[in-house]
């Protein structure tokens, strides 16, 4: 077994500063903030990119408000998730808490709900086909996954369940009986979720597809995923298991998304094949009409 690498989870400490005979600080840059301006970096970066492509539905000009309404989308919806799908309970007796997002807790499925109606304001905002936004946004993700989950790790949360594989590692704060090591979790999401989806949605997004198939496919991916890891990821103390006495709630909220992603991408490629036979049709019409 592994232990733990010791970090800090403050990257940077500046200060204490004396303003006017009073201590302030010192200013505090923790890893998990660092991790979060990456993931935004990153999707902007992809964006100039993509946006400079043939076919491309917005241009290098609107990238910046894309990126802003996509952070809106992330932390508001993330932050909302997180309190509605896992801690109601809580919300319902302070509902306040709501607010207090200084205490920490995100959900995924949560900011995605967001991103999904940040990115419905902005289609209709910048008059776009809503799927064919989506479609250029889908590969902009994955990256920032990964950098959060790197940012759970160094934090240690969300830390995986106990195990005697060679790689299995003791998490400090887990505060368990010495010696007692558990599943990286978080390195597993971050690679899935986070290295391998966001190669097979830029090379799948590389040449034309059918409008809506690359958002389709993000969400067989990362439902699989999610769902694969799931397995390997200490359920929520105050929680445990929703079904059946194994199935967590991430993988339950991650049903949806993978009946949605297939619906999506049959429904696309249903729709590329009409259309193209209708063409074929109208072709075919055209050459046997009367000259």
């Amino acid at each position: 077994m592994l232990q733990f690498p010791n970090f800090n989870p403050v990257a940077v400490s500046i200060g204490p500063f004396d303003i006017i005979g009073k201590s302030i600080g010192p200013l505090e840059v923790h890893w998990y903030g660092i991790m979060y301006m990456l993931a935004f970096l990153s999707a902007w970066l992809l964006a100039l990119y993509r946006s400079g492509k043939p076919h491309s539905p917005i241009t290098k000009v609107e990238v910046e408000n894309l990126v802003t309404y996509g952070a809106f989308g992330v932390i508001l919806g993330g932050r909302a998730g997180y309190v509605i799908f896992y801690n109601f309970d809580r919300w319902m007796s302070d509902p306040l808490w709501l607010f207090r997002v200084w205490e920490g807790g995100m959900s995924f499925h949560g900011g995605l709900i967001g991103v999904l109606l940040a990115m419905y304001v902005y289609a209709t905002r910048i008059r776009v086909p809503y799927l064919a936004l989506m479609d250029f946004v889908a590969p902009l993700v994955p990256l920032g996954l990964g950098f959060g989950r790197l940012g759970n790790f160094i934090g240690q949360e969300l830390w995986g369940r106990v195990s005697d594989v060679p790689w299995a590692m003791v998490f400090p704060k887990a505060e368990d009986p010495a010696g007692v090591a558990r599943h990286p979790s978080q390195l597993y999401q971050a690679t899935l979720e986070g290295l391998v989806m966001f190669i097979v949605l830029f090379w799948f997004s590389a040449k034309p597809r059918p409008r809506g198939a690359v958002g389709g496919l993000f969400l067989v991916l990362y439902a699989s995923f999610r769902s694969i890891v799931e397995n390997f990821r200490q359920p929520d103390a105050d929680i445990g298991f929703d079904l059946l006495g194994f199935i967590t709630r991430g993988q339950l909220l991650s049903v949806p998304m993978f009946v949605a992603g297939v619906w999506l991408l049959g429904y696309s490629y249903y729709l590329e094949r009409k259309k193209h036979l209708t063409q074929k049709k109208l072709v075919e019409t055209d050459s046997i009409a009367p000259q």
